[in-house]
């Protein structure tokens, strides 16, 4: 099997999970019969490292031969081994003045330390915890990002009823902070900043090789917007029928069924196997 190994990548949110967060039997047998002939299941996410770990577990996504992509990139992480194989995050001194112009534009703004949500206190609001209930963790207050002492892994920015104000923000930060930050949106409500040159793509190609997987035998399958590089950089990219328009335009191909449906065990089968079966 060892040649004919493939790496499959998957999002989370949309594509893996159903509108329950929860992943459906079929896709979860699916997976399985990937695992157990020596194929690699990937889970590739916006959502923080301990967020992803733990869903890995609920999933019992923690086998060798699952790992994880987490922070759009900036993690790699080894679920058997239980290691971070490369992690790159955001400079000090961009996060102040990032926080500072969010304050300014009344944007609710976050970033993180290794276990929780941190948010200064005028954003200690349901905006955070609405978040923390959907991505399974903990947040803190702190007086002021001045405090931190270690370099975050990436900023977010939250608006659950407009989606325009995030827009002049993302436009914003591109413009004056481009050249080492990028800012997209991973959902309609979510704006991530992230160091420029990482994203789900970049990722997806460093663990390939890190695995000795040729980026032909790689599978990836998303539905928004921060999809799109794993889409473009995998051998077969495939977008969610419940995916944005966008998604399937950078894809090579379509499901059929969609994430409530076992979109992602109709990945594997026509995929995995049936590359398998082409090897």
């Amino acid at each position: 099997m060892e040649g004919n190994c493939k790496a499959l990548f998957l999002d989370l949110d949309g594509t893996l999970l159903n509108d329950q967060k929860e992943i459906t039997p079929g896709n979860r047998a699916a997976i399985e019969k990937a695992l157990a002939v020596g194929h690699r299941v990937v889970i590739t996410t916006g959502r923080p490292l301990v967020s992803a770990i733990e869903q890995a577990r609920r999933l019992g996504l923690t086998a060798p031969g699952c790992y994880l992509i987490a922070f759009n990139g900036g993690i790699l992480y080894d679920m058997g081994a239980q290691k971070v194989l490369f992690k790159e995050t955001v400079p000090l001194d961009l996060v102040r003045p990032i926080f500072a112009e969010a304050e300014r534009r009344g944007l609710h703004i976050q970033t993180y330390d290794e276990e929780r949500v941190l948010v200064e206190p005028r954003c200690d609001s349901e905006n955070v915890r609405r978040y923390c209930s959907i991505i399974l963790m903990e947040y803190a207050v702190i007086p002021s990002v001045d405090a931190l002492t270690r370099e975050p892994a990436k900023m977010l920015v939250i608006d659950f009823e407009h989606k325009e104000p995030l827009i002049a923000f993302r436009d914003w930060v591109l413009e004056h902070y481009g050249e080492r930050l990028d800012s997209f949106f991973s959902c309609e409500q979510y704006l991530e900043i992230i160091p420029r040159g990482l994203s789900k793509g970049s990722a997806l190609l460093q663990l390939a090789q890190r695995l000795g997987i040729p980026r032909e035998n790689t599978v990836a399958a998303g539905d928004a917007a921060n999809d799109l590089s794993m889409l473009r950089a995998a051998g077969v990219g495939v977008a969610m029928c419940n995916g944005t328009d966008e998604a399937k335009a950078a894809a090579d191909a379509v499901t059929t069924r969609d994430n409530n449906h076992d979109g992602i065990a109709e990945v594997i089968e026509k995929y995995l196997f049936d590359l398998c079966e082409m090897c």
